[in-house]
């Protein structure tokens, strides 16, 4: 709760000097998730949108635009009119699909202006109880002493 007062504060300070309307907002604003509906990403700023339309006093809409590792949504955003109304939930993948994708559409540091982190996620990495590795230091070595035996799943390319 502590994160959603935060950004509403942070976002009701930054937007209305960044866009030159006076009374900014005048119509409903979209937040763009990179994800498909019903993920993480997905839940946070259904979570938020309510919160945030009540302090701005316009509807906030969540649209979800999934596909290329969130570079659709991405490319999207960057495109958009700089005026506010289109919002990026953005996620580590703005850093990371630099390295994994040789020519992006867009350029995340030129093209979007960050206004506010809005939630920090944490990661964490299973195994079978049966994998003789009980820490990370102990998976890296095992994988290294034994090339191509061991599998792994990722929710993305990256």
């Amino acid at each position: 709760m502590k994160t959603i007062i935060g950004v509403l504060v942070l976002l009701m300070l930054v937007l209305p000097s960044t866009v030159p309307a006076q009374n900014y907002p005048e119509k409903p604003i979209r937040i763009i998730v990179g994800y498909a509906p019903g993920g993480g990403n997905d839940i946070a700023a259904r979570l938020m949108a309510p919160k945030l339309s009540e302090a701005l006093g316009q509807p906030v809409i969540v649209e979800n635009r999934p596909g290329a590792g969130t570079n659709i949504a991405t490319e999207y955003v960057s495109k958009s009119a700089p005026d506010g109304y289109t919002l990026l939930l953005g996620s580590p993948a703005l850093t990371i699909n630099r390295s994994l994708y040789g020519k992006l559409p867009f350029d995340a540091l030129r093209d979007l202006t960050g206004v506010s982190m809005f939630a920090v996620s944490v990661n964490i990495m299973v195994a079978n109880p049966s994998l003789p590795a009980k820490n990370i230091k102990e998976l890296i070595a095992l994988a290294r002493s034994n090339p191509g035996k061991l599998t792994f799943s990722s929710s993305g390319k990256g």
